[in-house]
């Protein structure tokens, strides 16, 4: 019986997406503009070796570079246009984020409603060119550092390079804000969605050949298999969590009329601060490796400290395992209390008659959010955790090349169940147009 009736929702879902034109529009869409953005990815900096470089970049994959290319779909690699990739427009916009804590002014900005939020959007883009010019720059300089990377260093190739790179930055920036728009789902983190899955086929061929020379035993890989779709699970079910604080609101009279008093949810996400304390843990903790192998071949006299830190904190190691939690942990706690202000719902509550059964407005109101969302983010902060560990417990246990860390498995599943979301949201809005119009037909013809 479940099954039939599963099987007639998968048919009506499947006639109405037949017939939902503007949606299949938006589809087309996004996957022209994704196109568009791996093309970018293949078309290289002028003026660059690409056999030096990619010799110079087997020096460097580990640490924060390899980082940035996995996000930005191997263009760091091949030294591509989009280089730096919508990195300089997500950092630029937690640092306004973050400041519309701190700055009062931001802080007034964020309060006044459509206007402000068109002007924080400003400084932000402001803030992004910023940020890829100085990024474009040090790129530039480290390229002309490299043994023959440069065809001809100079002036002329530094200009050059900041100014195709961030040209990059910004036209992924405004591919991202048309895909929001035009298209379906969140425009900058289908981007980077697209740039982490972009290397998957090949981490898929290159395991299976290890497993076809024997380096990796069958068992071994399809544990892993299996493993990856329990913690693809667990992550939909975390990231669907949340704790739903009951609100009642007393009865009103409006002129001549009583309303009846009604009931709401304030809901409380499990993991409130979503992929930002993996991606912040991973880029401190990358930061020894990235500057050790800038120094390769210095392991003595001023440098020899580096050194040791860096074996310190290896993949796998026990200090980096202790570090990469304790800063995920804290990250959690500190972004969730950036972005969630508990004495600012409670205030908004009190505003509108709004309170929590048995908790006094105002004041208390503010306590017990914040109790509530401290202990809930106990709970989120262990989940991330454990997610972002597996795989470096699983590399350095049985050796195998997982290609997804914790973060990144993070970003592609959050990203892939707001889209779907989306999806389904068109689908259920083209439905009921659809009962309008054939309400209204029935209507002009009675």
């Amino acid at each position: 019986m479940a099954s039939a009736a599963e099987q007639l929702a998968s048919n009506l879902n499947f006639s109405a997406f037949a017939k939902a034109e503007e949606l299949k529009k938006r589809i087309w869409f996004t996957l022209g503009a994704l196109l568009v953005y791996r093309f970018g990815t293949y078309i290289p900096l002028p003026g660059i070796n690409p056999d030096a470089l990619a010799q110079a970049f087997g020096n460097v994959q580990t640490g924060i570079v390899g980082l940035f290319n996995m996000f930005s779909g191997g263009a760091v690699e091949r030294m591509a246009i989009f280089a730096l990739g919508i990195m300089p427009y997500i950092s630029a916009s937690i640092i306004i984020q973050l400041m519309t804590s701190v700055v009062p002014t931001l802080e007034q900005l964020k309060k006044e409603g459509e206007q402000g939020r068109k002007k924080i959007n400003q400084y932000t883009r402001f803030g992004t060119v910023i940020l890829a010019t100085f990024q474009a720059y040090g790129i530039s300089v480290g390229l002309e550092a490299g043994t023959n990377i440069v065809i001809d260093p100079g002036w002329f190739f530094r200009i050059a390079t900041v100014l195709t790179l961030v040209g990059g930055t910004m036209f992924l920036m405004w591919l991202g804000e048309q895909i929001t728009s035009r298209g379906i789902g969140n425009g900058i983190s289908l981007i980077i969605f697209a740039g982490i899955v972009a290397g998957l086929p090949s981490a898929i061929a290159s395991t299976l050949e290890l497993g076809r020379q024997g380096a990796l035993a069958t068992p071994i890989i399809l544990a892993v298999v299996v493993l990856s779709v329990v913690v693809i699970g667990v992550i939909v079910f975390m990231e669907r969590a949340q704790r739903r604080l009951l609100i009642q609101y007393p009865r009103r009279q409006q002129g001549n009329k009583m309303f009846e008093g009604n009931t709401s949810f304030l809901p409380l996400k499990l993991n409130t601060a979503g992929v930002i304390p993996p991606i912040f843990a991973s880029s401190l903790l990358l930061v020894p490796a990235t500057v050790s192998s800038f120094q390769a071949g210095d392991s003595t006299g001023s440098m020899a400290w580096l050194t040791t830190i860096t074996a310190l904190l290896g993949h796998g190691q026990p200090a980096y395992m202790v570090l990469y939690a304790a800063l995920i942990i804290f990250f959690c706690f500190f972004y969730t209390a950036i972005v969630f202000n508990p004495s600012e719902t409670a205030d908004n509550l009190k505003k509108h008659g709004g309170f929590i059964p048995g908790i006094r407005p105002g004041e208390r109101t503010a306590q017990y959010i914040d109790h509530v969302l401290t202990r809930i983010t106990v709970v989120g902060a262990i989940y991330i955790t454990l997610i972002c560990l597996l795989p470096e417990f699983l590399i350095s246990a049985t050796g195998v090349p997982f290609y997804f860390g914790g973060t990144s498995l993070l970003i592609v599943v959050s990203v892939t169940m707001d889209t779907v979301s989306q999806i389904q949201g068109h689908l259920l809005a083209h439905q009921y147009e659809g009962l309008v119009k054939k309400t209204k037909l029935r209507g002009k013809r009675r």
